[in-house]
């Protein structure tokens, strides 16, 4: 697979990194990453990895944007109200970066569905709210050998997780929550800061692209818990 020269220049500040190279930008382009939920984590997320230079994006969501979504969903603005977010992002995204493809589903993620939306791509970043769709994405991506990074939101707090699921005998997302928590408030119940979300959905997409790269230090079988509030940062080892 080769860069165009438009390419090259496009993305000149990356591959100028040794790190990346244009060797890199090519797994880049290569590479194939699933967003499920397109809130306040997948609208950064799909944002950079877009501009990074991925080469398949696929978008899940069947919501559509309100006016309480735009104080921390990128992407949107007044004027998207009621549209669906999957067309409003696949839009943005075209804009932003003409040479990426879109696979987009306005649908809800199940039991029926997952395996065949998720069995094409490399890597599934997880910005839905719930902890029903969080579990099965985690569950689907255990039994496909997939690379798993979620996020979760509230207040000033959030928490990212990665799992490659490629490795054997790794811990995954029910080894933090001890099976499916209970009566844990949403964003919508207790609130959220935007930059939080901001800040999670990309550090979510610095992961997806470190696991591209094969570089960094890895978060994998992790968890990492940023308060910005107190500006505390804290990385925490899981286990099976």
């Amino acid at each position: 697979m080769s860069l165009r020269d438009n390419e090259i220049e496009r993305y000149s500040r990356q591959i100028i990194l040794k790190d990346i190279g244009v060797s890199g930008q090519k797994k880049l382009k290569k590479s194939k990453v699933l967003i499920v939920g397109l809130g306040g984590l997948g609208c950064p997320a799909a944002e950079y990895l877009s501009r990074a230079g991925v080469g398949t994006i696929g978008l899940i969501d069947h919501d559509k944007v309100s006016l309480s979504n735009i104080h921390r969903q990128s992407i949107f603005t007044a004027g998207d109200v009621k549209k669906y977010k999957v067309s409003v992002v696949k839009q943005r995204i075209k804009k932003v970066n003409s040479h990426i493809k879109i696979k987009s589903y306005k649908k809800n993620i199940n039991d029926f569905n997952i395996s065949q939306i998720i069995k094409s791509f490399d890597i599934i970043i997880d910005g839905t709210d719930n902890f029903k769709s969080k579990f099965l994405i985690n569950k689907f991506s255990k039994i496909l050998k997939k690379i798993f990074i979620a996020g979760a939101i509230g207040k000033f707090d959030g928490h990212i997780f990665s799992f490659d699921f490629s490795k054997k005998k790794k811990p995954c997302l029910e080894s933090f929550y001890q099976g499916m928590p209970g009566d844990i408030a949403t964003c919508e119940e207790d609130g959220v800061i935007g930059t939080v979300a901001g800040v999670v959905g990309n550090i979510q997409a610095n992961e997806a692209i470190k696991y591209i790269l094969d570089i960094g230090k890895s978060l994998n079988g992790k968890v990492l818990i940023i308060n910005l509030l107190n500006l505390e940062f804290k990385i925490c080892n899981l286990t099976k």
